[in-house]
């Protein structure tokens, strides 16, 4: 009798212990999901629209009388100025965050990103989260699983387009289309607040402090790289199709638009275009046959992501 009276308290020790565990667990769970219903509302909350139309795509500057006539860029991959005609869509005003980034990351089981590395320096909740383009592209394709809305990286037409409120000649995208240190684009000071590394070069929260360009979009290649979806032609200006153009059918760079943070005015031209390796090491300098270190990456501050979602109104 003895032993059969022990076996009910023990059991319900046992199984007391299994419900707090259950709860334990579920109630991590909720925390996820009300995080990503947060997450989700914030995103749809500020996307900004974009009305489709018909721009010259590429370096302007030999047009434009605000500029001397002279070209924006000293490169020569975006000297082909060709007629381009988009389809409406959508495209977030803001880049994607660490705080965003760490949602979709405890979301889907994954690590955080950058916790242990260079960027962890510059690592913050509300500035740009560093990431490489499969990361970037993975980002987007979880926000249109979760929403069944067309979520994706930008094209390179689109992300052009946008930063220049709709193809005008706006050599930076700014509320007027000049840069305007401690006005319209942060200061050094401010950049070296804006994370715990007090880096002059870190990226700058992600913030209303200085104004969008004209479409309300923010810091639009003012604040770090921004992946978009084509892969890399250097030629591709001279051939490419009119019509919502997606770049060449493949190839080993993929495209960044805008600058890095720090960086002279001269890089942040809504023009430029800077290829890079999608999984972000290094490119031997020409000439160089030696095969890349894969963990000789550059810093991942340095490449952003924000995402479209190809819909018309």
């Amino acid at each position: 009798m003895v032993g059969e009276d022990m076996k009910f308290p023990c059991a319900l020790v046992f199984f007391s212990s299994f419900l707090l565990t259950a709860c334990g667990q579920s109630s991590a769970d909720q925390d996820t999901e009300k995080a990503v219903d947060a997450l989700i509302k914030k995103t749809k909350k500020h996307l900004v629209y974009v009305e489709g139309g018909s721009f010259e795509m590429g370096d302007f500057g030999p047009k434009d009388p605000k500029g001397d006539y002279l070209p924006w860029s000293v490169g020569e991959d975006d000297k082909h100025l060709h007629k381009v005609t988009l389809d409406g869509y959508y495209i977030m005003d803001r880049q994607v965050s660490y705080a965003d980034y760490d949602t979709y990351t405890e979301a889907t089981g994954q690590p955080k990103i950058n916790t242990n590395n260079y960027s962890s320096r510059t690592r913050a909740p509300d500035v740009p989260a560093g990431v490489d383009w499969y990361q970037a592209r993975d980002y987007c394709q979880w926000l249109a699983n979760q929403t069944g809305l067309p979520f994706a990286l930008p094209t390179e037409a689109q992300w052009e387009y946008a930063a220049r409120s709709r193809g005008k000649m706006m050599p930076y995208a700014t509320d007027d289309g000049i840069l305007r240190e401690g006005k319209n684009y942060p200061t050094r000071e401010d950049r070296r607040k804006a994370t715990a590394g007090n880096s002059p070069m870190a990226p700058y929260t992600i913030a209303k402090k200085y104004p969008p360009n004209p479409l309300g979009i923010y810091q639009m290649g003012l604040n770090g790289y921004e992946w978009v979806s084509d892969w890399y032609g250097k030629d591709y200006y001279e051939h490419s199709q009119e019509l919502n153009p997606t770049g060449p059918e493949s190839g080993t760079l993929k495209v960044r638009r805008g600058g890095a943070t720090g960086e002279s005015f001269l890089g942040m031209v809504t023009v430029i275009r800077t290829p890079y390796n999608p999984d972000l090491t290094q490119i031997p300098p020409k000439g160089n046959d030696v095969e890349v270190d894969p963990e000789k990456k550059q810093p991942y501050s340095m490449s952003t992501v924000r995402c479209v979602v190809d819909q018309t109104n």
